[in-house]
């Protein structure tokens, strides 16, 4: 049979993390690669029981097909939630996507032509270039410094669709934006007429001090405004649910309605509702500061680690919440071509090159700390080590 592939196909990639991932399942590997929230941080007990609560009392409506929009109840919390941060929005502007990365996929499908360009930080999460991609865009990297993207270097995304943006522990940097560089980013963005879509899969993991307002809470959701808002359930319940959700424009909310449509009808409505019955009395309020002290103490233990064994050989910022350590490594290095080796001494981590829009930075890689037990985290960083020396 001639089977011909659609051009958007061909910038269909794998993603270097999953394959890396399908490395580290040999047995005596040390993984420091996958950004894999820890299982055990899974409120498995909470979930059991509301799932026997969802089965008991609303069987039928949570086993049916749901609207596209999601759960109600679980669109109010979401919209009551942003609005003690400051984003202030309507639940009908709330979409229940499967996961943040549908998320992605929605802004990219409904605001991306062939040809128009998206400003990205350089480097930027992996899977919002995988996300994009397809759509056939041309990437504009925003250069930026140990605080964040620049605010004047965004002239150099004038006329782009969006700047997709992380503000809070960046995959794959682990930075956090300062208040400062927020606003002046949103007023740069503003004057120029570029919209922002702030990606936030991380906020709730902070370590000493929540990280400042989300971007959109100054950028503003309402149709004036000029933000989209994504979030998510993966980091602060499991990842296995698949649910986050868009906060977006009313102006837009329909086309990104209609293309999840299009996608999967809707997000799984049991998980919504065993969401929702699992978080409605503020459950996260006393779960969520238990993984934040268990990533403290595994982000600690990277940090002692690194300074013991890599101290004048890589470079690095602690990161103050989230998962990821980024390291730069002499010139000369190319991590890409040290993690076979790595591999081989026992332990992975990802190369950084894949998180830049245009790649190169090969000298560049990212750690993850929150999957492995501190002493593994030690073991794997010393591996490290003695691969580069």
């Amino acid at each position: 049979m001639n089977w011909k592939m659609a051009r958007r196909a061909e910038r269909l990639n794998p993603s270097t993390i999953r394959e890396i991932l399908k490395i580290t399942e040999r047995p005596g590997i040390i993984s420091l690669a996958g950004g894999l929230p820890s299982a055990d941080t899974f409120p498995v007990q909470a979930m059991r029981d509301a799932t026997t609560a969802v089965l008991r009392d609303m069987p039928r409506e949570a086993l049916q097909y749901a609207a596209s929009e999601g759960y109600g109840p679980l669109r109010e919390w979401v919209a009551a939630e942003m609005a003690s941060h400051g984003v202030k929005a309507g639940a009908d502007q709330v979409l229940i996507t499967t996961g943040s990365q549908q998320g992605l996929d929605l802004v990219g499908k409904v605001l991306i032509d062939p040809g128009s360009t998206v400003a990205v930080e350089s480097p930027t999460y992996l899977g919002a270039l995988q996300a994009f991609a397809p759509y056939e865009p041309d990437f504009v990297a925003v250069e930026g410094d140990e605080q964040g993207p620049l605010p004047d270097a965004l002239d150099a995304a004038r006329d782009t669709r969006f700047l997709y943006l992380l503000p809070n522990y960046q995959n794959p940097t682990g930075r956090c934006l300062p208040a400062s560089r927020r606003l002046a980013l949103v007023a740069k963005a503003q004057a120029l007429g570029l919209p922002i879509v702030e990606d936030n899969p991380y906020g709730d993991l902070w370590f000493d001090e929540p990280p400042p307002p989300p971007v959109s809470a100054t950028a503003g959701v309402g149709d004036e405004g000029g933000a989209i808002y994504l979030g998510s359930f993966s980091k602060v319940l499991a990842p296995g649910l698949r649910l986050g959700y868009v906060i977006a424009p009313r102006l837009l909310y329909p086309k990104l309605l209609q293309a999840k449509q299009a996608a999967d009808l809707h997000t799984p409505g049991f998980n919504q509702r065993v969401v929702h019955e699992v978080i409605k009395n503020d459950f996260l309020r006393d779960h969520v500061p238990t993984i934040r002290a268990r990533y403290k103490a595994q982000r600690d233990a990277m940090q002692a680690a690194l300074q013991q064994h890599l101290h004048g050989v890589a470079r690095w910022q602690r990161p103050v919440g989230g998962m990821f350590f980024w390291l730069e490594l002499p010139a000369h290095i190319d991590a890409t071509a040290l993690l076979p080796l790595a591999v081989e001494a026992g332990m992975a981590f990802v190369p950084g090159s894949t998180f830049f829009p245009q790649g190169g930075h090969a000298n560049t890689l990212r750690l993850s700390f929150v999957t492995v037990p501190p002493e593994q985290i030690t073991q794997g960083v010393a591996l490290l080590a003695q691969v580069l020396k």
